[in-house]
This record gives C-alpha cells, structure tokens and sequence, in this order.
C-alpha cells in the first residue's frame, strides 16, 4: 500500500546570471564610488578646517605682538580747530540807519551760539559794525 518514498534529489544551487548579477555589480560599484567620494570630500574639509585654524592662530600671534608694541588705548587724534571765520566787513552806511547793523549782529550772535565764532571775535566784529 505505501510506496516507498524517493530519495530527494539534492537542490543545486543555481547562481544568477544575466540581469540579476549585473544589478547587483552596478549597485555595488555605485556604493563603492559613493562612499569613496564622501570620505574624499570629508578629508578636504578636515584639510580646510586645519588651515583655517592655523591662519586663525597666526592672525592671534600678529594681533598680540602689535598689542605688546602699541598701547592698550590710543588716544585719538587731535580735531584740527577750526578756521576762525573771517569778520563780515564794515557795511556801507544804508540810507535808512541802523536795520542793517541790527541784522548783522543778530547773524554774528548766531555764529557765536553755533561756536563757530569766540566771544574776543564777536566783540572785535560788533566793534567795527558800531564804530
């Protein structure tokens, strides 16, 4: 009634061949170069990142030999003073009288309030408007 059962054959492993094997090289290339690429690259930026500190460090040393040189704080330059505005000549007597040397003593006191004449200049310039 039973059979005898048949002896299994062995299964051969059988290796793929065509598509499958070239999918396999092409991924497996690519990886390869991607990888490649990427620790070339990390490399450069190690690379950049050191010379990047090494400028950083010497640009450090020159700052402090140029401090040990100069002073802490320099004072700053001296303003030039300035040029003492020439006195407004004595104006010809107007015909009316005295609006015109009022004006020009309101202008010169403005100049006094701005600070671009001193007091001894006004005196002198308002002296030779009432003289």
């Amino acid at each position: 009634m039973f059979r005898p059962m048949r002896p299994i054959r062995p299964v051969r492993a059988v290796r793929p061949v065509g598509r499958p094997l070239a999918r396999g090289l092409v991924v497996g290339g690519a990886a390869y170069a991607a990888g490649r690429a990427g620790a070339r690259r990390a490399a450069e930026e190690q690379d950049q990142d050191r010379a990047i500190a090494e400028l950083q460090a010497e640009q450090d040393r020159a700052a402090q030999q140029q401090a040990g040189q100069q002073p802490a704080y320099a004072p700053p330059p001296a303003a030039p003073a300035p040029a003492p505005a020439a006195a407004p000549a004595a104006p010809a007597a107007p015909a009316a009288g005295g609006e015109d040397v009022a004006s020009k003593l309101a202008q010169l006191a403005q100049l006094v309030q701005q600070g671009l004449l001193t007091p001894e200049e006004f005196a002198a310039a308002k002296a030779r408007l009432l003289a």
